[in-house]
């Protein structure tokens, strides 16, 4: 898929996976795993064409909602453990980088997209997506590290696909979305 249309359908399935993991950086509600940032530059803002917006997560990850919950009534957090500690501080690296990602593709790149159209790898946006559905529901463990890591994995080869669309257009105006890009996936390769 090419064009504006595309980037808003891949920009929506980010937007989900994102919600679910900050919700679930809320559900470990330990002061070792700290909320991801809130875009800065118009990423709660919906632009044209999301009127269908993210999926509703709601509805998909009531075990994180629980946690949360049990939080909200005043429950204590406990003290994690190093595995825990490391991997509440990936999840909170990994949902930055997709925060900044979308933050990305909004501001920088769906403006250029009006002028030259150029494909959008909607699979890879879609599989981000499930599988951060599929790890809130696994919470903790060996499965959900595996799910973090492809969802790593996963944020890297949308961002690598989208720095080897631009590389086909030799317009300056490519320039700094580039620069964001490989920014933002240099800091996702030091996770």
């Amino acid at each position: 898929m090419a064009g504006p249309a595309a980037l808003l359908a891949s920009i929506s399935h980010q937007l989900g996976g994102l919600q679910t993991l900050r919700l679930l950086q809320e559900s470990h509600g330990s002061p070792h795993c700290p909320a991801a940032l809130a875009p800065t530059s118009g990423g709660s803002q919906q632009g044209p064409g999301e009127a269908c917006g993210p999926p509703r997560m709601e509805r998909e990850v009531p075990r994180v909602e629980a946690a949360s919950a049990g939080r909200a009534r005043g429950q204590p957090a406990r003290p994690g453990t190093l595995r825990e500690v490391a991997a509440c501080s990936r999840l909170a690296r990994v949902a930055a980088a997709a925060t900044r990602l979308v933050e990305a593709e909004q501001t920088l790149l769906l403006p250029l997209l009006t002028e030259h159209p150029f494909p959008v790898h909607l699979k890879d946006s879609i599989e981000f997506r499930n599988i951060c559905i599929h790890m809130a529901s696994q919470k903790e463990g060996v499965r959900f590290d595996r799910d973090l890591y492809e969802a790593h994995q996963c944020l890297k080869t949308i961002i690598e696909k989208l720095i080897c669309s631009l590389a086909a257009f030799p317009s300056e105006s490519y320039i700094p979305v580039r620069a964001s890009l490989r920014q933002i996936l240099q800091n996702l390769l030091t996770i």
